[in-house]
């Protein structure tokens, strides 16, 4: 039994890609109750879990994010978006780095739960760049000391994609360099 669930775990992590078209279909409030708590469960330092997400399930909002981000114009059609943010006060040692890189960890949980889920999702970077993450903090409210790291627009595919194979044999090292 063990081994099919490892199967099933890799074949999921294997399988998960970004889905830009999605239908106008709204994702279910249990949906992304499920992809959050993935999100919450993924690892951090000394298990501080300096994250905090934002959920718009609003068209209007989803419109007005679209029209400010210039990755992120597939907000049009999703059901949903989850924003991650990062809070370094809440992180080991107050550390912006911590903060990152632990709600990073959160960010990829979140898309293997929606892969999961037969949901599609993109990561779209709001940090570093200092005006798309103004813009996000001003069209929700976000408080400065509060870094929104993602916007990751999760829907229903509107096309049957298949993930893409990136391993590549050259980017490993064995023993040494």
């Amino acid at each position: 039994m063990g081994k099919r669930i490892y199967a099933e775990a890799l074949e999921l992590i294997h399988n998960r890609k970004s889905v830009r078209s999605f239908t106008d279909e709204l994702v279910s409030k249990e949906d992304l109750l499920i992809i959050l708590k993935a999100g919450m469960d993924s690892p951090s330092a000394v298990n501080f879990q300096p994250w905090n997400f934002v959920v718009v399930t609003e068209k209007d909002v989803l419109n007005k994010l679209a029209e400010g981000l210039p990755y992120a114009k597939m907000l049009r059609n999703a059901g949903a978006a989850i924003i991650v943010c990062a809070l370094p006060e809440k992180a080991f040692d107050g550390s912006i780095d911590y903060a990152v890189i632990d709600s990073t960890l959160a960010t990829e949980n979140i898309l293997l739960a929606t892969e999961a889920l037969g949901l599609g999702a993109v990561w779209t970077a709001s940090y570093p760049d200092e005006a798309r993450m103004n813009f996000v903090r001003s069209v929700l409210d976000i408080p400065e000391n509060i870094i929104p790291l993602n916007v990751i627009p999760v829907g229903h595919p509107s096309a049957d994609e298949a993930g893409k194979n990136k391993f590549k044999e050259e980017n490993i090292h064995w023993d040494k360099w």
